[in-house]
């Protein structure tokens, strides 16, 4: 018995135009979040996370997952036909939604849970790292840009939405490849789900 994934979702938000001061730097927000399931043994546990886990696509539910939302506001200045982008606010909303036990197991299936839990946080939070770096490597993509340009600096915006991009299809390849490598067959969350439901 296994669940489908332990996933990471993205979502690109607005990018803007000029904002009124110079801004730097990234901001991450973390929100965590938990559903409740309830189960006697192991294997009932891993039965309701496939039945109320996180959706991952149509069909299917993950045992958790790591969502983020990021949005980028580009303070451009434009002088002698140049223009300059000064400063780059971007804000992550990363979100984290786990599994949690709606009652006391017993002692031995709570610590079947707790190994169990444990591994599922390491794997949504090096998601969580990899979004994080994502936001680095952004702000330092686009740090620096200038173009002649016209009088609203349509091509310099166009060309840091094309290196923000460029660098989320990046990081999106390594959130992937992260994936394949924890699930596939015998790795990492095929040995956490079958230390839970072992008897």
């Amino acid at each position: 018995m296994r669940l489908a994934v332990l996933t990471f979702l993205i979502t690109l938000g607005g990018l803007y135009g000029a904002v009124p001061e110079a801004i730097a730097g990234t901001k991450v927000l973390v929100t965590t979040r938990n559903y409740d399931i309830a189960g006697a043994t192991g294997a009932a546990l891993v039965e309701a996370m496939n039945s109320k886990g996180p959706k991952h696509g149509f069909m299917t539910r993950a045992i958790a997952d790591t969502s983020y939302v990021v949005n980028w506001n580009l303070d451009v200045d434009r002088d002698a036909g140049v223009c300059r982008l000064r400063g780059a606010d971007g804000t992550m909303e990363l979100t984290y939604n786990f599994p949690r036990l709606a009652s006391p197991p017993t002692p031995k299936l709570e610590r079947r849970w707790r190994r169990f839990l444990a591994g599922v946080h390491a794997h949504e939070h090096h998601h969580g790292r990899i979004a994080e770096a994502m936001m680095r490597a952004t702000a330092k993509s686009i740090a620096g840009l200038k173009l002649a340009d016209n009088w609203f600096c349509t091509a310099t915006h166009r060309e840091a939405r094309r290196r923000i991009d460029a660098v989320y299809a990046q990081y999106e390849a390594k959130q992937n490849a992260f994936d394949a490598r924890e699930h596939r067959d015998g790795g990492h969350v095929d040995r956490l789900v079958n230390a839970l439901i072992k008897n």
